[in-house]
């Protein structure tokens, strides 16, 4: 079984109500420091999540691009003692601004920052902009990735950004490698990567994930196809008490993504099929001596639906998951480690929402960390509506939890 630490919930005074039911909660911590953000607001807690202080990433930093838009993640990187956090900024004209900031404790007043714009990259990318990030660490460097869009937005192209970890605790010239691919989309970095980068995407057929991997010391991606169970996209829905929707949103992208012993593994939304009434999470794990399936421990429910995966070992390699559930109830947050014995999902929901979002739509992601103290422990974010289908009835969550 999972078992369930501690939840703690951020209230309007911690997030200003500058919440929304596409919540995207991100979390950072070292020790009793604490910083979340999300779909639109940042807080910071020195004291363990017992209080929080609202930063408000609209106002905090000078205006770039057409302002502050929306999508945030925020890291902590342990080996540097470094925050990261990373803004998306409005697009004006068909371009925007993405901008990485750190600070060596997380304070207000103390970041310093970078911007970065599609044409500074490559001057070919005149008329694209920037969305959709993921943020990961590997021994020595910062990874960033994004989807691209056109001023039709149209998907152009992925693109991979890694900055040496030194460079940013130095504060200084920051130096960068780039990569980009028109093949794949929605590039998700594995969590605990070591001293080289994994990634991956879906194949069009849904039936292979297309996994590349970049070393630290290395200038080139390596890629590989590698055959999965095929799996079915589109079609995805589940109604909660009265027939309330709250997966009017989600797709196929691949949002949880993880490493540990010669393994890697990726996690994702699945629409429903035989023998599986309600969408729900397939996972896959590969080895990387041979590039082969190890095996498809999938989470589902003949009760309801599970969506949004995000997966992380910890500090004892275990893997564990922050995600959603709903059908038979409002979305819940719900936490869960692999069983390794069974290779089964232990799965704990850590709070249930009172209504369904109003529009019917929930998501993008969510972020789960491994405890920097405790070895067997997660931290993972999550979110619930309580008292109202309004976005300002957004609560979001901090859960820790073990197996």
């Amino acid at each position: 079984m999972t078992r369930i630490i501690g939840v703690t919930t951020l209230d309007d005074a911690a997030t200003s109500s500058q919440t929304g039911t596409v919540g995207e909660p991100s979390l950072a911590l070292s020790g009793k420091r604490m910083m979340m953000s999300g779909n639109w607001y940042a807080s910071r807690s020195t004291d363990g999540g017992d209080s929080w202080i609202p930063i408000d990433p609209f106002t905090h930093f000078p205006a770039a691009g057409g302002g502050f838009c929306c999508d945030q993640i925020v890291h902590y990187c342990a080996s540097r003692r470094l925050w990261v956090w990373l803004l998306q900024y409005a697009e004006v004209g068909g371009e925007n601004v993405v901008r990485i900031a750190v600070s060596s404790t997380g304070a207000p007043g103390t970041w310093k920052y970078w911007d970065i714009a599609p044409t500074e990259v490559d001057s070919s990318w005149s008329g694209e902009w920037f969305d959709y990030p993921d943020v990961a660490e590997s021994d020595d460097r910062l990874w960033i990735s994004f989807n691209m869009f056109d001023r039709s937005d149209r998907w152009r192209r992925a693109v991979v950004f890694s900055f040496p970890l030194d460079d940013l605790r130095a504060r200084g010239e920051l130096t960068r490698r780039t990569w980009s691919t028109t093949e794949a989309g929605s590039l998700r970095f594995t969590q605990g990567a070591g001293n080289t980068m994994w990634f991956a995407s879906h194949a069009d057929d849904n039936r292979r994930l297309l996994v590349y991997s970049w070393p630290d010391d290395a200038a080139a991606v390596t890629e590989w196809s590698v055959p999965v169970r095929p799996w079915n996209e589109g079609g995805y829905s589940s109604l909660g008490p009265g027939n309330a929707e709250w997966l009017a949103r989600v797709d196929g992208r691949i949002t949880g993504a993880w490493h540990r012993d010669g393994g890697i593994g990726f996690a994702w939304t699945a629409s429903p099929e035989a023998g599986r009434p309600h969408p729900y999470i397939r996972a896959a794990r590969v080895d990387t001596a041979t590039m082969r399936l190890t095996d498809e421990p999938d989470l589902w429910s003949r009760n309801g639906a599970y969506a949004y995966p995000a997966v992380c070992p910890n500090r004892r390699g275990d893997i564990g998951m922050s995600a959603f559930f709903g059908g038979p109830t409002h979305p819940a947050h719900v936490v869960a480690h692999l069983d390794e014995r069974s290779r089964t999902w232990q799965a704990a929901i850590t709070k249930t929402s009172t209504h369904a979002p109003s529009l019917g739509k929930w998501g993008d992601y969510v972020s789960i960390r491994a405890h920097p103290t405790r070895r067997t422990y997660w931290v993972a974010s999550g979110f619930v509506l309580t008292g109202g289908s309004d976005r300002r009835n957004v609560d979001p969550l901090v859960a820790t939890f073990a197996p």
